[in-house]
C-alpha cells in the first residue's frame, strides 16, 4: 500500500550516501541509531539534542562524527539530508517545520504532532518542498502484524465480523513520575502517546472508524494536579465490523493484542511475543477438528517462538540485521522510509505523513468522546503564585533531594527547623507535597559549576544524594565521578562546614567469604571487578577522600543497607530479581539481610550534620538482622495479596548467564566488552556479610528501628501501599 500524496518529486540527491541525523537523544535513539546503521547506503552523521553533553555522550557510544545543541546551529554546520526527530511530542512540529524549511526529509516518532492541524499543515509543507515526511507507527513493521495484515487483505478469514485491540500496559510515570513529562500535562495526553500504536493498525486493517463511544474510568489525580484515567474502554464501527480498544494504564499483566474474527477464521497477534497465529476449521468431524486445531496453534506458536529465539540470539551475534521484536519494528519502518528516500517513491502509508495525520485526527476524537478535561491549565493551582517566602536564608543544600532517600531527608530537615535548598535537574513535582517557607527549591546540574556555586550561596552543610542512570563506566565517570569531584571543589571553594556523601554497601564484598564488615572494613580490593554503580559510588568516595586528606574538605560518607519504606518500591531488588509475578532471590535466601528503614536513614543523615569532630570518618547504615528474603517475601505476599513465583537460584546461574553474554559482546567487539564478570559481584548480591554498626549508633547516637514488626510495617507495608492503591 503506497499514498501518492506522499510521493517526492526527486529522488535522493546525488549518488553518494544518504546522511542522516538523530535530534533527541532519550530512549527511543538508540533503537533508531541501530536502524540507520544497518541499513546500506545510508550514515548517521549527526546528533543534536537541547542537552549538548547528553549529545556528545551519545555520539561517542555511536561514534557519530558531530554533536549539536541546536537544530539551528545542526543544519547550518552539518551536510545532512534527513532528519529523525524523536523529541517529545510537544516540540514535533516546530522542530520537523524547521528541518522541512532547510531541505530536509523528516522521520518523525509517534505521535506526529499534538494535534491535526500542526500535522497537516507538516504534509502540505512537505509537499510543496518535495520532501519525504514519514512518522514511525513502527509496530506495523513486526512480523507478527505483516502476517494479520497479509491474512486480513487477502481475505484469509473471509469478512471481518470484529477486532478487538488491547493495550493492557502500566504506565509506571503515573505512579513513579517524572509526573511533568509532556505526556502526564493533561488528561488526554495518554492516549496521544499510546493510542496512535492501536489507531495506526485499525486504520491499516480496515480502514477509518464510524461513530466513537468512549468510557475512561479508573482516575487517579498526580502530584501534579493533573487527573489521569488508567482504564478506556472504546467502541466504533468500520463498515460491517465491530470495533473495540481496550487500554490499561494500570499494574496488572501485560498484554498487547489484536484480535480478530473473521467468517472463515480468526487470528489472535501479540505484539510482545511478536507472533501471530490463524485459527481455521478444518474439514474433519467436531472432535477431531478441535483437537486438529489445537494441535495447528501449537505449532504456529511453537515454530514462531523459536524464530522469534533465534532471530534475538543471532541479532547479538550481528548476524541478521533485525534483533528483537521491537528493533525489527523499528528496523522495518525506518527501512521503508528510506526506500522512499532512495528512489522518491510514494511512502508505504503505514508511515506516510498523511495516515499520521488521520491517527492524530482520530486519536483527538477519542478524547473529546471520553469527555475527560484536556484545558492546558488543569494543573495544580496550590502553588500558582510561586513558592511562600521563605522564613530564613537557607543553610542546608541538599542534591539530589527528589529522589526516594532525599525527600524523606527533606523532610525531617524541615521539620527538625532548617531551611533547606535542594537543587534538582529534572521534575520539582515529587517534593510539592513538601513546600513550604523552609524549602527552597532551584534548577541546576552538579556538572555545572556555575549552577553549584549558585546553589552553595550561604549554605553551611551539603548532602550529596544525587546520581546517575547509566549503561556504561565512561558514562558512570562522566555522569557521576566527575560531578562528584566538582561538588567537592565547589564545596572547598564555598568554605562550607560539613559536605555529607552517601556511598553504598554495594562496594564492599559481602559473599559468603566477608565475615563481619565494620566502618574500618575496606571497600572490595577488587572494585574495578564489580558492577558499574558499585565501582562509581567507590571512585567517588576516593575522588572526596583524597580531597579530605590533601586540602582538608570536611567530608563526612554515610553508606546505606538496603533502604525500604514510604516513597520506595516494594519489589526491591536487593532481595531478587523481580520480573512481574516471578522473583529470583539471590540464593537461598535464608540469611538476614542488611535492611534499613528510609526514615532511620534521613535520621542518621540529619545527625551527621550536627554531631561535632566526625569529619573524614565513614559509616555503614544498617539495621540489626531482622529479615530474610524469605521473611520479606512472605510479608510481600501476604499483604498484598499476592501471589508470586519465587525462585531460589543458585549464584552461579546468574555468573554463567552473565559470562554468556561477556562472551557474546567479545566476539561482535561490544563497546562494553572490557568488564569481565565476577562471581564475587554476583555472591555479594546474597548479602551474607554481618554488618556491625555498633560504632555508628555510638558516635552518631543513631537509634534505628531494630523490630521486625516495624521493619514489616513501615518497610514492606507503607511502601505496597501506593501499588495497591494503582491496582484498583
Amino acid at each position: 500500500m503506497t499514498d501518492a500524496l506522499n510521493t517526492a518529486k526527486s529522488p535522493h540527491r546525488g549518488d553518494g550516501p544518504i546522511r542522516a541525523a538523530i535530534v533527541g537523544t532519550g530512549y527511543i535513539a538508540e533503537f533508531h541509531a541501530r536502524a540507520i546503521r544497518q541499513l546500506p547506503g545510508v550514515e548517521l552523521v549527526a546528533t543534536c539534542d537541547a542537552n549538548l553533553n547528553r549529545a556528545q555522550a551519545f555520539a561517542r557510544n555511536w561514534n557519530i562524527p558531530q554533536a549539536f545543541a541546536s537544530l539551528a546551529q545542526m543544519l547550518q554546520q552539518a551536510r545532512t539530508d534527513c532528519v529523525h526527530i524523536l523529541t517529545p511530542p510537544d516540540l514535533h512540529f516546530a522542530i520537523a517545520r524547521e528541518a522541512l524549511e532547510a531541505g530536509q526529509h523528516v522521520f518523525l516518532e509517534k505521535p506526529m504532532c499534538t494535534n491535526a492541524e500542526d500535522s497537516d499543515t507538516l504534509v502540505k509543507l512537505a509537499q510543496e518542498r518535495g520532501l519525504q515526511l514519514g512518522v514511525s507507527h513502527n509496530f506495523l513493521f513486526s512480523k507478527a502484524f505483516e502476517r494479520l495484515r497479509q491474512a486480513v487483505s487477502e481475505r484469509q478469514l473471509g469478512p471481518i465480523d470484529h477486532i478487538t485491540f488491547t493495550h493492557f500496559y502500566e504506565l509506571g510515570q503515573i505512579r513513579f513520575g517524572p509526573f511533568d513529562t509532556w505526556m502526564l500535562r493533561s488528561p488526554g495526553n495518554v492516549i496521544l502517546e499510546t493510542g496512535p500504536h492501536l489507531v495506526s493498525a485499525l486504520l491499516d486493517l480496515v480502514g477509518p472508524p464510524e461513530a466513537v463511544s468512549v468510557i475512561a474510568d479508573r482516575k487517579v489525580t498526580l502530584p501534579s494536579g493533573v487527573d489521569v484515567c488508567r482504564r478506556w474502554r472504546i467502541r466504533t464501527t468500520v463498515g460491517r465490523s465491530a470495533i473495540d480498544l481496550n487500554i490499561n494504564f494500570a499494574p496488572g499483566f501485560p498484554q498487547r493484542t489484536i484480535y480478530v474474527r473473521g467468517l472463515f477464521g480468526s487470528a489472535l497477534l501479540d505484539f510482545d511475543a511478536d507472533t501471530c497465529v490463524i485459527d481455521q476449521r478444518t474439514p474433519l468431524d467436531v472432535d477431531f477438528d478441535r483437537y486438529k486445531r489445537s494441535r495447528a496453534l501449537a505449532q504456529q506458536l511453537g515454530s514462531q517462538a523459536r524464530s522469534v529465539l533465534a532471530g534475538y540470539a543471532l541479532a547479538k551475534l550481528k548476524v541478521p540485521r533485525r534483533g528483537n521484536p521491537y528493533q525489527s519494528s523499528i528496523q522495518g519502518s525506518t527501512t521503508a522510509f528510506y526506500d522512499a528516500v532512495r528512489h522518491g517513491r510514494p511512502l508505504d502509508s503505514r508511515i506516510a505523513g498523511t495516515t499520521g495525520r488521520d491517527v492524530i485526527a482520530h486519536c483527538t476524537r477519542i478524547i473529546e468522546a471520553s469527555g475527560v478535561e484536556t484545558r492546558a491549565d488543569h494543573v495544580d493551582r496550590r502553588f500558582a503564585d510561586g513558592p511562600p517566602p521563605l522564613a530564613a536564608k537557607p543553610t542546608v543544600l541538599v542534591l539530589g533531594g527528589a529522589g526516594f532517600i532525599g525527600r524523606e531527608l527533606i523532610a525531617q530537615l524541615v521539620a527538625a527547623g532548617h531551611c533547606v535548598r535542594a537543587m534538582i535537574r529534572g521534575s520539582a513535582l515529587p517534593l510539592n507535597e513538601l513546600r513550604s517557607d523552609r524549602l527552597e527549591i532551584v534548577r541546576g546540574d552538579i556538572a555545572n559549576r556555575t549552577d553549584l556555586e549558585k546553589a552553595m550561596s550561604g549554605v553551611e552543610h551539603v548532602y550529596h544524594l544525587a546520581h546517575a542512570q547509566c549503561k556504561t563506566w565512561d558514562e558512570y565517570c562522566a555522569n557521576d565521578v566527575e560531578p562528584t569531584r566538582l561538588v567537592g571543589e565547589v564545596c572547598l571553594a564555598a568554605g562550607v562546614k560539613r559536605l555529607i556523601y552517601t556511598g553504598t554497601i554495594d562496594s564492599y564484598y559481602a559473599g559468603g567469604k566477608a565475615g563481619t564488615i565494620t566502618e574500618t572494613t575496606p571497600l572490595d580490593a577488587n572494585i574495578r571487578r564489580r558492577n558499574y554503580y558499585a565501582r562509581a559510588k567507590a571512585a567517588a568516595e576516593g575522588v572526596l577522600t583524597e580531597m579530605a586528606t590533601s586540602r582538608r574538605l570536611p567530608l563526612v560518607i554515610l553508606r546505606p543497607g538496603i533502604v525500604i519504606g514510604r516513597g520506595g518500591n516494594p519489589f526491591h531488588w536487593g532481595v531478587g530479581r523481580f520480573s512481574e509475578n516471578v522473583c529470583e532471590v539471590w540464593g537461598s535466601g535464608d540469611n538476614k539481610l542488611p535492611f534499613v528503614l528510609v526514615s532511620d536513614v534521613a535520621a542518621a543523615l540529619v545527625r551527621a550534620m550536627d554531631v561535632p569532630g566526625i569529619e573524614g570518618k565513614s559509616f555503614n547504615l544498617i539495621d540489626a538482622p531482622l529479615l530474610t528474603a524469605r521473611d520479606y517475601l512472605r510479608e510481600l505476599q501476604q499483604r498484598g495479596d499476592l501471589k508470586l513465583t519465587v525462585l531460589y537460584q543458585p549464584i552461579w546461574k546468574f555468573y554463567l548467564a552473565d559470562m554468556t553474554k561477556w562472551a557474546v559482546k567479545t566476539l561482535v567487539r561490544h563497546h562494553d566488552r572490557v568488564r569481565i564478570p565476577s562471581y564475587a559481584d554476583w555472591e555479594s548480591r546474597t548479602q551474607k556479610a554481618y554488618f556491625d554498626c555498633s560504632e555508628t549508633r555510638r558516635e552518631l547516637g543513631w537509634t534505628p528501628a531494630s523490630d521486625p514488626k516495624r521493619m514489616a510495617d513501615e518497610g514492606i507495608g507503607v511502601a505496597l501501599q501506593p501499588w495497591l492503591d494503582a491496582t484498583r
